[in-house]
């Protein structure tokens, strides 16, 4: 999978564990944008500061178990289609 941090928008702390359980190629935002699904990491503000990139059904999968075991919540996951550009959109919970 692939991944980027979205410029001028602050990563919130628990970024560090996302990083440390997923495995995540680091390039640019177009590359990111290619990927099949996308998946949209927002801060504590509310907005999208990480995308993630999967071109594969299986991993985008595991990297939404991942994001959930992180205790992090899917505010699409009752939602069909895309929001601001992504299938999965992961926030901590409140």
């Amino acid at each position: 999978m692939k991944t980027t941090l979205i410029p001028g928008v602050a990563a919130p702390d628990f970024d560090k564990q996302i990083i440390t359980n997923l495995l995540l190629d680091h390039v640019t935002q177009e590359e990111v944008r290619q990927q099949k699904l996308l998946i949209g990491i927002r801060n504590d503000d509310g907005d999208i500061y990480r995308l993630i990139g999967a071109t594969k059904h299986n991993s985008f999968n595991n990297a939404i178990e991942e994001l959930f075991d992180l205790d992090l919540t899917d505010e699409l996951q009752d939602t069909e289609g895309t929001v601001e550009g992504c299938d999965a959109i992961f926030s901590a919970a409140e």
